[in-house]
């Protein structure tokens, strides 16, 4: 297999919108971000953040253009949201998405096998929960009719923030003051996840406690350890039980006032850093020969 690209190489790109799935005549529309080059590149289906009520393909462009230009096709979809569907909608769409681009990867220049996921915070628990289920026939339940042997399983994950418990940040908002729910956690939360059993159920955090079946992709988990909108204890949870699981976790620690300084101060020198180890971990996950 031929080397993909040179490391940090800065790339040209080309950004398309298009269509990949459509719910009752309504369209989901995907932003693709392409490098232009002989690659073929490496790409992540990009599930947004927004309390998996708000947000849309663009909302973390700022994280989108950067990595792009680092020679990563990225495929940023739109979801069911409230109130159009609730839990496990948007995980059949994303499971559908990431099938879709698998199928479609040659014209996009990249290949099945090298496709991950990434997301923002509750995107980023549905990039971590999807490549860990990918076969639950809850989010395989749309069919991919082109190619239905096609699955969604992923090599790696890149996971900026995320929820990586729904029920556990739930219950730590609940016991702060109504005037300290930081983005409307509580009530966005209970539109989507409807009961705590569900929060409970759809936690990467508590499957792996449970042991649930699961696969265990390699993870890039980037988080402001300060921030309280996603509990540290929580993050340290999962990653020493993924890591005791035997799956290959790498924590990046971020620091300073803004939690998603990347999306907020693009070119601040952190922000700069942060967006070279995403590339780098992510060139590191493809094969070379």
């Amino acid at each position: 297999m031929n080397n993909i690209v040179a490391p940090r190489q800065q790339f040209d790109i080309d950004i398309e919108d298009l269509e990949y799935l459509s719910h009752d005549g309504k369209p989901l529309i995907a932003r693709l971000y392409k490098p232009r080059g002989k690659g073929p590149f490496p790409a992540v289906v990009f599930a947004h953040g927004g309390a998996w009520v708000d947000g849309d393909r663009a909302s973390s462009e700022a994280i989108h253009l950067p990595v792009a230009r680092g020679g990563v096709v990225i495929m940023s979809i739109e979801f069911r949201v409230p109130p159009q569907a609730s839990y496990p909608a948007s995980f059949a769409d994303l499971n559908y998405a990431i099938r879709w681009f698998k199928h479609h990867a040659a014209r996009f220049n990249s290949r099945p096998e090298l496709v991950g996921t990434m997301g923002t915070s509750s995107g980023a628990q549905m990039a971590v929960l999807a490549a860990m289920r990918p076969r639950d026939p809850r989010y395989t339940a749309i069919a991919l009719a082109e190619d239905p042997a096609m699955d969604a399983t992923v090599p790696y994950v890149v996971a900026l923030w995320p929820v990586i418990c729904p029920l556990g940040r739930y219950l730590d908002r609940k016991s702060k003051p109504a005037h300290q729910d930081r983005a409307n956690a509580i009530p966005n939360q209970e539109k989507y996840w409807i009961t705590e059993a569900a929060m409970a159920e759809g936690s990467p955090m508590l499957a792996l406690e449970r042991g649930d079946p699961l696969l265990l992709p390699k993870i890039l988990y980037l988080q402001n350890p300060a921030d309280d909108l996603h509990p540290r204890h929580l993050m340290e949870r999962f990653v020493d039980n993924f890591r005791k699981a035997g799956g290959d976790l790498r924590l990046e620690l971020f620091h300073g006032e803004n939690y998603d300084v990347i999306r907020r101060q693009p070119e601040h020198p952190q922000s700069i850093e942060i967006i070279g180890k995403i590339v780098d971990f992510i060139r590191e996950q493809i094969p070379v020969a």
